[in-house]
């Protein structure tokens, strides 16, 4: 039953991200020019020239993403295992996953950064769009929000419950490491090689800290603030400097 369920877990969530993101990276790999020449466009508009419709989408598509994380959170209710708290996804040490989440997104973030450039730089990445969403009042709200989405989705899944469930299941706890930083790097093979080496490193560090730790929490929170800076630091920045490739 546990099997059963965590393929089902896997295949309404991030699994089923993993198998779009390697389909999308075949297409990139054998499309003529290089992969440096093509983008990987995330937050896009839903409803270009509509901002009203477009918000409604914007907001459809963040809150439907978050169905798999109201699952894990049943599921770990019905085994009696205290819900999400069972992973340490809650708000008894606000202080302490802020404080721990800020230390672990400045260290990635910024090597994050360089590894991508660099990988773009020797053809072996997309240029990552971050947002490309119309100058509306309702933009940068929209951004955090996908950001807290984002952070919730893969740390919830990939990370707390993921390893709990391979645990059960008795496996060793190096192959469950190796089992959540690849899929974690799988479902961003879209971006290209870069993505995928870059993001699987980052979910061998996530898996060791928590495992320290003991909650999902400090890394929910460090994943957030990276991609808040992404996004947000992409809307600021984008077409005024000159590191940072625009697409």
């Amino acid at each position: 039953m546990l099997v059963a369920e965590t393929w089902l877990v896997l295949a309404v969530s991030l699994g089923a991200s993993a198998l779009s993101a390697l389909i999308s990276f075949v297409g990139s790999v054998t499309r003529p020019g290089g992969l440096k020449d093509q983008s990987a466009n995330l937050n896009t508009s839903a409803a270009p020239g509509r901002p009203w419709l477009d918000l409604s989408w914007q907001l459809f598509d963040i809150t439907t993403s978050l169905v798999p994380v109201a699952l894990v959170a049943y599921l770990l209710l019905r085994e009696r295992a205290g819900g999400l708290r069972a992973i340490g996804f809650d708000l008894r040490r606000p202080g302490f996953d802020l404080s721990r989440g800020a230390l672990v997104a400045a260290g990635i973030g910024g090597s994050g950064l360089l590894l991508y450039l660099g990988a773009r730089a020797s053809g072996a990445n997309l240029t990552v769009v971050p947002e490309s969403l119309p100058d509306v009042w309702w933009k940068m709200p929209v951004l955090v929000l996908s950001a807290l989405e984002n952070a919730a989705l893969e740390e919830v899944v990939v990370l707390g419950y993921l390893l709990r469930r391979l645990g059960q299941l008795g496996w060793t706890p190096a192959a469950a490491l190796a089992a959540s930083a690849l899929l974690r790097g799988s479902y961003h093979l879209y971006q290209g090689l870069g993505g995928f080496v870059g993001n699987a490193v980052m979910g061998v560090i996530f898996v060791l800290l928590y495992r320290r730790w003991g909650r999902v929490g400090p890394l929910f929170a460090a994943h957030a603030l990276i991609d808040i800076v992404a996004f947000v630091g992409y809307a600021l920045l984008a077409g005024k400097v000159g590191w940072l490739p625009t697409g």
